[in-house]
């Protein structure tokens, strides 16, 4: 079963009822409140998870992924993860027994477009009235429609240093503040130099790297509004679209609109 997550799936197959049924893949929908979130959890089944409504964090030893409605994770049996709502959400869940879909063998957490056709399928395979073979048919479509896209996990490491993680709490609450480290040094009684040695050797990222991905996981709430990208480009520290589309793109690996298309 799953541990203290959502309760789409209770093992063998069945649902949250306890009621038993032949089907390959249940699904569940969850209301998220603006900080709801499911602590480490797993299930022994594959899950797909997808934003009805709202943005969804979801967090993994593999990194962390923001979704939008147009965005779904695959996230492969007995995987940790951890699931939050960014903001009002909902949240539909679709558990996938992994015997009838034996030619997926992603073994990491994989993001896949939600095209109109795959969120028709998964509300249609949330309908209780469905014939076995009807059921049978949609969920075999379900599975065809599945489609990677090039998305990179935002995930920003926080620097354990007390001088370092002072710069990375700064930065995390003004996201636009665009102070050099030899200036962030002289507030935290360190060289410039040796915080630059610090983010390396604690987080795997220089600073200005480590400042750009930080900024992209700022922005991405914004950009899920519907704000412009021009405004969202300034509340993040950037003096134009172009510039914050082009750093954008080298990080997430799409565009803010191919990410967020309206």
């Amino acid at each position: 079963m799953s541990r203290n997550g959502q309760r789409g799936w209770h093992g063998g197959r069945g649902d949250s009822a306890g009621r038993v049924f032949d089907t390959a893949i249940l699904v569940g929908q969850f209301t998220m409140p603006r900080g709801t979130a499911f602590a480490t959890h797993w299930h022994p089944v594959h899950q797909l998870a997808c934003s009805e409504r709202g943005l969804l964090r979801i967090r993994g030893e593999h990194g962390t992924w923001l979704l939008p409605p147009s965005l779904a994770l695959w996230i492969p049996a007995d995987v940790p993860h951890a699931t939050e709502s960014e903001g009002d959400a909902v949240m539909r869940g679709a558990y996938v027994d992994p015997v009838s879909c034996p030619h997926i063998d992603w073994r990491n957490p994989t993001v896949v477009a939600v095209t109109p056709l795959l969120r028709a399928l998964v509300e249609h395979l949330d309908r209780t009235d469905l014939t076995p073979d009807a059921r049978s048919r949609a969920e075999l479509v379900l599975l065809d429609e599945l489609r990677p896209v090039p998305v990179t996990s935002v995930s920003v490491p926080q620097p354990r240093d007390p001088r370092a993680r002072s710069v990375a709490e700064v930065l995390r609450a003004h996201p636009a503040d665009g102070r050099t480290l030899a200036e962030y040094g002289g507030q935290v009684g360190s060289s410039a130099r040796t915080l630059a040695r610090l983010f390396v050797a604690e987080t795997g990222l220089g600073f200005g790297q480590w400042r750009e991905r930080l900024r992209m996981q700022a922005a991405l709430p914004f950009l899920a509004e519907g704000l412009p990208v021009e405004s969202v480009a300034r509340r993040v520290g950037y003096a134009s679209a172009s510039s914050f589309t082009a750093a954008f793109h080298r990080v997430v690996g799409v565009t803010p609109r191919q990410y967020f298309p309206r």
